[in-house]
């Protein structure tokens, strides 16, 4: 099973750091999981490979998104303290 989340953003630098804040996640991964994220200009691409149950594959994909979720609302957050 794969899976691909592909994401663009208004800059290279907010794709530098989602794709910088998910990369220890490509690192270590359980046995039959494989997990590539590359930063391509402003955008980030993250292909997964699940070799095993879907649960995990899915479950992968959800701890995945929390940290770009993460990473966004914390450039916005600091996008916003330097407006002000």
């Amino acid at each position: 099973m794969e899976a691909e989340i592909c994401l663009s953003y208004q800059n290279e630098r907010e794709a530098k750091a989602v794709a910088k804040a998910v990369s220890p996640d490509n690192i270590q991964v359980p046995p039959g999981l494989h997990i590539k994220t590359v930063r391509n200009g402003s955008d980030v691409n993250t292909k997964i490979e699940c070799l095993t149950r879907l649960q995990t594959l899915i479950v992968t994909i959800d701890d995945l998104l929390a940290c770009i979720s993460v990473a966004e609302k914390t450039f916005k957050v600091a996008k916003k303290q330097l407006t002000t």
